[in-house]
């Protein structure tokens, strides 16, 4: 059985990512990670009308960076699985609606890259496929106005607030390859402890956070001394803590080696993003572009990437919902 544990699967065969590629706004690149990135808007709006079409361009233009890198043909890509935070995927639907591949829309909310890497993965571990284009994209003018409050009213945010990337992480999963390649993973479940504060998401993920990456240990096996790195998406400055004083209470001890996508990628002083940074495009720009050039110069050799997610929508903060969490654990591990 390649299921193991509760909420776990250990490939058989190790699933390459064979190349990929980040595109980010400018606020992303004048932070820390600004390097790493391949691309760095200097317009926002990518020449297009409104921040939803951007978003769309944005999503194709770095779904087809990494299909150009990889040195694979769009026809030899079996699947395409890509979200976003817009209605209806919006942006991965029509960001990839010209490739005419076999085509599956996820959402995950913020852990979208974690759930893409996870499925394609698992498709071609179990011989489904043999190439597969994996993607996911936000846009922090979309989402302001699609969850909080338009730019345009100055709305003044509170500290334990995210300021959503704007970008797309894109990779490619092969069965064939030499570099890093995805080993084992842990599907979250959704975890929910009441948070309805949409402008406090590291509170509302934090929990779904801590129960995926402790579930792991236990299908595993292993413990926070097992990885170099461990990396959650977007838990920012809040979420971070209190994902250390949860895993805690559980009997293991993440101070060592815990790090948040949400807060690297963004300097906290300088660039007046309060708790990080938060988006589907937080954790797959930062794996893209940062942490998959340290797997590849085996500057890490093995990191567990717990991209996390609150999925609420419009209609849930309507309906007086709460803020439900989840998180979704891959292991990547540096090749051979």
């Amino acid at each position: 059985m390649k299921h193991i544990g509760s909420q776990s699967a250990k490939l058989q065969y190790p699933v390459y990512i064979v190349s990929t590629s980040s595109i980010v706004g400018k606020k992303e690149g004048e932070g820390p990670l600004g390097k790493y990135f391949d691309v760095i808007l200097e317009d926002l709006m990518v020449e297009k009308e409104s921040w939803e079409k951007a978003e769309i361009e944005i999503a194709n233009k770095s779904l087809n960076l990494a299909l150009e890198k990889s040195g694979i043909k769009l026809k030899d890509i079996d699947y395409i699985i890509s979200g976003d935070l817009l209605n209806q995927s919006m942006g991965s639907n029509f960001g990839i609606r010209s490739m005419e591949r076999p085509y599956l829309g996820i959402f995950g909310a913020c852990s979208t890259i974690g759930e893409a890497l996870s499925i394609g993965a698992m498709i071609i571990d179990g011989d489904f496929a043999t190439n597969i284009l994996v993607g996911a994209s936000s846009h922090f003018c979309a989402a302001e106005k699609q969850f909080r409050f338009p730019l345009n009213l100055g709305t003044q945010r509170p500290l334990t607030s995210t300021w959503t990337v704007t970008g797309d992480g894109s990779a490619v999963l092969s069965k064939n390859g030499t570099g890093p390649f995805i080993s084992g993973i842990t599907t979250g479940k959704i975890v929910d402890l009441g948070i309805k504060d949409v402008n406090n998401m590291g509170a509302a993920m934090a929990p779904a956070a801590a129960d995926t990456i402790c579930t792991h240990f236990k299908d595993f096996g292993t413990s926070p001394k097992d990885y170099d790195v461990i990396v959650t998406g977007d838990l920012g400055y809040v979420g971070h803590e209190l994902t250390i004083n949860l895993a805690e209470k559980e009997g293991f001890d993440l101070s060592k080696n815990y790090e948040d996508c949400g807060i690297l990628i963004f300097d906290r002083e300088t660039q007046d993003t309060h708790s990080g940074g938060s988006g589907c495009a937080c954790s797959a720009t930062t794996f893209a572009g940062y942490f998959y050039q340290k797997l590849k110069n085996k500057e890490i050799n093995k990191m567990l990437f717990v991209p996390t997610g609150s999925l609420l929508s419009q209609t849930s903060s309507q309906q007086g919902e709460s803020i439900p969490g989840i998180a979704h654990a891959v292991v990547i591990e540096s090749g051979r």
